[in-house]
């Protein structure tokens, strides 16, 4: 089995783009800084667990790599295979080592201008271990896939095999796969790499990539080395059938499956909602508590808080009585379905079935009899993330078919549900942001949804009198919101009551 190594830096860019070349040059002074270990992992939990899956999903059913998956991992063209064959190795590595990678952190990282040409050295401090004798591979990975023109660049270093290697950067790509040479000792050492762009014209381009498109900004990068093969004793699993691992997916799931907006707004902190009390959720549950979240089809929001980036230690379990166990799987089994019809007609990512499956397959919730406590919580935890997403394309199905219909063609103008959508705070799992809809039309007669006190109050300022309002188009219905918060204490449920709107009227 290849004893594959990984080692990823994470940028976080203030611009996710080329930048053209007309942008001011940055200066042999300016361009010079040092990077905290770890630092980008505190808002981002799922950060290497999202690179495994990259890789695991890099190849189609006929397990071909796709032009997609390529462009993602810096290789330009199909025939650039060959001197990338790396790439091929670890997605083969990744579907056949069910052991999962192990992760070694490294100290600091330091990227500054070498010489006038434009070449930029990098410079790692990387840790004593004895798993550096095992054949490396330099990955780098940026925060989201870049937009904008291509960019040849090589990469230059003693600690690369070959030594000198060319990449190619063009838009989507969100990692960088290198060849590199296992260490003969396992003594704490630095590994030095030059990087040039193979034009000259391209050398501001590099340089933007690297600061974020600003002279002189903080880069801000994890170094990390992943593991496959042996184990050590300084590295953690980060792969395989474990809690964390399920919670990614999750994610994963519904950033791909969920209607996507694109609508910016001021993200919203969720403790600043009223809620009813929140509820633990584990071994001593009530049960009627739990009937009543499983038969909710209320959406729900994931959330994880906490003072470290990883997810929380202590793994949730529910201990659901057989009943209770039965309804759980009925209720899994209707939302599959409803979510494979909304796969199918909305023509939604098309890894959401296969994520939909890893979930499955993770929570191992079908295959045990009796199922296990955390089977249980993960089988919850899904059936919650398919009641969100049902919930989702409901509300934009009716609001379509309100819209669509032929026998009030001035509709848009009458008082109705329309569309809005608010962001959330970080330090989510999913979704990002919710529909949480508003009313908005006319109130003038007749009067839609309209009680008595609207239809007195229309015709009172009807009649001439100027000193009172009109009907106005506001809520008279609402869906509650539920989010559940994982952290290092266990998960606790909060019901935010009132919060997405059901139905419009005239008040």
């Amino acid at each position: 089995m290849l004893g594959a190594v990984v080692l990823m830096f994470f940028w976080t860019l203030h611009e996710q783009k080329l930048i053209s070349s007309h942008r001011p040059a940055v200066s042999e002074h300016d361009f010079s800084s040092t990077i905290p270990a770890s630092e980008a992992l505190h808002t981002t939990p799922c950060f290497v667990d999202d690179i495994v899956a990259a890789l695991r999903e890099a190849v189609e059913d006929d397990s071909d790599l796709t032009n997609s998956s390529l462009t993602l991992f810096g290789v330009c063209t199909v025939s650039e295979i060959s001197f990338h064959s790396v790439l091929p190795d670890l997605v083969e590595v990744t579907k056949r080592n069910k052991g999962g990678f192990e992760v070694l952190h490294l100290t600091a990282a330091e990227v500054s201008e070498k010489d006038e040409q434009g070449t930029i050295m990098v410079t790692l401090d990387v840790p004593q271990s004895s798993l550096l004798k095992l054949s490396p591979v330099l990955l780098l990975a940026f925060e989201s896939p870049l937009t904008g023109g291509g960019l040849d660049v090589t990469f230059t270093g003693q600690c690369l095999q070959p030594h000198t290697q060319v990449v190619c950067i063009s838009e989507g790509t969100q990692y960088i796969l290198l060849s590199g040479k296992p260490s003969e000792g396992d003594v704490e050492q630095k590994w030095r790499i030059s990087v040039r762009p193979k034009s000259p014209s391209m050398e501001q381009n590099l340089k933007d990539i690297l600061t974020g498109g600003k002279s002189g900004s903080n880069i801000h990068m994890t170094p990390l080395l992943l593991f496959s093969g042996e184990r050590g004793t300084d590295t953690r699993q980060i792969e395989g059938s474990s809690q964390a691992s399920f919670l990614c997916e999750l994610r994963r799931f519904l950033d791909g499956v969920l209607p996507q907006d694109q609508t910016k707004s001021q993200p919203l902190r969720l403790d600043s909602l009223q809620s009813l009390p929140p509820l633990a959720l584990g071994l001593s549950s009530s049960e009627t508590l739990m009937a009543g979240v499983i038969n909710s089809t209320a959406p729900t929001i994931f959330t994880f808080t906490g003072s470290s980036s990883k997810f929380p230690v202590r793994h949730g379990q529910l201990a659901l009585s057989s009943e209770l166990l039965e309804v759980l799987r009925q209720r899994l089994d209707q939302s599959e379905m409803q979510i494979l019809e909304v796969i199918n007609e909305e023509k939604v990512a098309h890894r959401a079935i296969e994520r939909l499956g890893r979930l499955k397959e993770l929570s191992a919730f079908q295959r045990k009899e009796p199922a296990a406590g955390e089977s249980q919580y993960c089988a919850f935890l899904l059936l919650k993330a398919l009641q969100t997403v049902a919930h989702a394309y409901n509300m934009q199905r009716r609001l379509r078919a309100t819209r669509a219909d032929p026998a009030n063609p001035p509709r848009s103008s009458i008082c109705g549900l329309r569309t809005l959508t608010v962001s959330f705070e970080k330090l989510l799992l999913g979704p990002h942001n919710a529909n949480i809809n508003n009313c908005h039309g006319s109130c003038t007669f007749p009067l839609t949804n309209g009680n008595n006190h609207a239809i007195l109050l229309n015709y009172h300022t009807e009649s001439g009198v100027t000193d009172v309002r009109a009907p106005c188009c506001v809520p008279v219905a609402y869906d509650p919101l539920e989010v559940l918060d994982l952290n290092e204490e266990g998960s606790f449920l909060s019901i935010k009551q009132d919060i997405i709107a059901r139905e419009c009227g005239c008040r």
